[in-house]
């Protein structure tokens, strides 16, 4: 996937996953527990691979380019793949009129 490519172009992809606690988190972009890069990494990526894999329907909502948005405000120029890549992702899910 290009989002973990620019993942880790940018290093912000970890060779060790988090804890299972923190990969439990039921906040939304488990904020409490992750940075957004984890999130994606770890939760985000491997969930849109298995619905893919499995031929399920892509959520009709996510955010996600909002709080890359949040999460990137001082680091516009290094995340700007990254959001670019969020914001496709975030129109292809997005229900059409």
């Amino acid at each position: 996937m290009l989002i973990e490519r620019e993942l880790q172009v940018q290093g912000w992809w970890d060779d060790e996953a988090p804890d299972d606690d923190a990969l439990e988190s039921t906040v939304p972009f488990a904020v409490d527990t992750l940075r957004f890069e984890q999130w994606l990494q770890w939760i985000f990526l491997p969930r849109m691979k298995i619905i893919i894999e499995l031929g399920h329907p892509l959520p009709n909502a996510s955010g996600i380019l909002t709080m890359a948005e949040t999460v990137f405000v001082n680091r516009p120029e290094q995340s700007r793949e990254l959001r670019r890549l969020l914001a496709a992702f975030d129109q292809l899910i997005a229900p059409t009129a």
